[in-house]
């Protein structure tokens, strides 16, 4: 009689663990369906900030070197300044592009991928 009882119960909490697995398994596939579209929706609207950036960068420094050469008598020292100053802000970026990815950019992806 015990073992009947027994027997039941097991069959119960298999049962149960079975549709606790697969709950587990829809929730994490959701998790994942919910980071994978964070993601994506923040690389385009990186990516369209950045052409956007671009864009006006590029006309910017059209402007600026006409406006250099203009004034210099010569339009093509005025697009090599302008090369120049592009130059130094590279390199400066170069050296210190370990304190910005590895500091803020990382804390920021972080806390929107890591919020839950």
């Amino acid at each position: 009689m015990a073992f009947d009882e027994l027997k039941e119960n097991k069959e119960e909490i298999q049962d149960q663990i079975h549709a606790y697995i697969k709950s587990n398994v829809a929730y994490y596939k959701l998790l994942g369906f919910k980071v994978a579209m964070k993601s994506t929706t923040m690389i385009f609207k990186f990516t369209l900030i950045f052409m956007c950036f671009s864009m006006v960068l590029l006309f910017c420094s059209i402007a600026g070197a006409l406006a250099i050469g203009n004034y210099l008598n010569n339009y093509p020292l005025g697009f090599l300044i302008i090369g120049g100053i592009y130059l130094v802000v590279t390199g400066l970026l170069f050296l210190i592009k370990e304190r910005i990815f590895e500091g803020s950019i990382m804390e920021k992806f972080s806390e929107k991928f890591f919020k839950d």
